[in-house]
């Protein structure tokens, strides 16, 4: 614990570090009034100086080595704080602008594009993968092969087991970190294993599930996904901090900070003489993504209020079926539903060895929040990054409940 001088002194340090950002006018979002009409009117400076001392009071609890959030205004203009150190061993402060990888939450982006091709005649959401995929000589090896549709794949409810964990996967990531993951690679490690349920009739999540997603979409568009995704999203949406984690240097990206014990065998820092430990490539469709988390406010805030996808998508989007990573949780197509004392929210948690990432936007509120941390060491945190989400919700819009 420190004295009240010693968080004075922090609040300081972070307030340095709190950058506001620009809308698309120039104009300072710390010298704008964001206007809610559920919570009133928000001033940005006093709301990123009350984040501040909460992200003070949260760290001081736990210990962990520095954390981001990003708020997106009604108003589409952003917010980003943070606290604490992207380097440890060089006492390096971490910056808002700091890139750190978001894990799961790269799925949201792979599931726009597909649904964009959706609405191009190109996919169908009900079509069996083998329409893509049954010519492959290992096809009829995958678990319920022939009944999983692209839906199934979407929404987790194909059957199929996780191939991350698999300790052989595991043991060669480890051996060769310099390996370029082909897609075909790593869905063979869930060949000849038996099917979790009947395709359609369960859910289990599996990043499995969208290595095939990312093969059909190639194959249906032609392109790659991280160069479409590059096309459709992240150019005409400005999201320049967002960028694929396809190698082990990635330009802006901080260490992060593996918790002991990890499933991957390895722990402490996650880049070493400036690269990266392992591939982190091999996460491609899965995840794939490096980004901040006020990029990922932005970037919830329009795919979910429909700036990406016609309304008739968004709402198969966010058409979800009970999902097992909490109470009333559903998932959706590369979307988790939730609700909270503010409403329904849709977001996506993530995580990669040494971050963790989460982001949520609030339809009644119109607003978005995301928070990374570059540690995955729960025993710091004390709580999952949903509830990060939730603690800074109360900074934002207040203790009232929903109606």
């Amino acid at each position: 614990m420190i004295n009240k001088t010693g968080v004075r002194f922090l609040l300081l340090a972070a307030l340095i570090c709190a950058v506001v950002t620009l809308d698309h006018n120039g104009a300072s979002t710390a010298a704008s009034q964001a206007v809610n009409p559920q919570i009133g009117k928000v001033n940005f400076g006093d709301l990123r100086r009350r984040i501040l001392v909460k992200l003070i009071e949260l760290r001081d609890d736990g210990g962990f080595p520095g954390v981001t959030v990003g708020v997106a205004a009604p108003d589409g203009r952003t917010v980003g704080v943070s606290v604490g150190y992207a380097d440890l061993e060089a006492k390096r402060a971490l910056k808002p602008a700091d890139r750190m990888l978001a894990g799961s939450i790269g799925k949201t982006y792979v599931s726009a594009v597909t649904l964009q091709l959706v609405e191009e005649g190109k996919l169908n959401l009900d079509d069996r993968i083998e329409k893509w995929l049954g010519r492959e000589s290992w096809f009829d090896r995958l678990p319920n092969a022939r009944q999983i549709t692209l839906r199934m794949l979407m929404n987790h409810s194909s059957g199929i087991p996780e191939h991350v964990l698999n300790k052989d996967f595991i043991k060669i990531l480890r051996e060769q970190p310099d390996k370029v993951w082909k897609p075909e690679e790593l869905v063979a490690y869930v060949l000849d294993s038996k099917p979790l349920f009947e395709a359609g009739k369960g859910w289990s999540y599996a990043d499995t599930n969208y290595i095939l997603v990312g093969m059909i979409f190639e194959r249906a568009s032609g392109k790659t996904v991280y160069g479409e995704v590059a096309r459709r999203i992240l150019t005409p949406f400005k999201l320049r901090e967002t960028l694929p984690s396809d190698s082990r240097v990635i330009p802006g990206l901080i260490t992060g900070y593996v918790a002991p014990n990890s499933p991957f065998g390895f722990e402490g820092r996650t880049i070493i003489d400036g690269k990266f430990i392992v591939n982190p490539q091999m996460e491609w469709c899965g995840g794939g993504f490096a980004s901040t988390s006020e990029d990922l406010a932005k970037w919830a805030k329009v795919l979910y209020e429909g700036r990406v996808l016609r309304q008739a998508t968004v709402e198969q989007l966010l058409d979800a079926v009970p999902a097992k990573t909490g109470r009333g949780d559903k998932y959706g197509l590369g979307v988790q539903v939730r609700q909270t004392e503010w409403g329904v929210t849709y977001g996506h948690g993530g995580w990669f060895p040494g971050y963790l990432s989460e982001v949520e936007y609030f339809p009644k509120q119109r607003m978005a929040i995301a928070v990374q941390i570059n540690t995955d060491n729960f025993q710091q945190l004390k709580r999952n990054t949903h509830r990060y989400v939730l603690e800074m919700a109360k900074i934002v819009f207040g203790e009232a409940k929903s109606e």
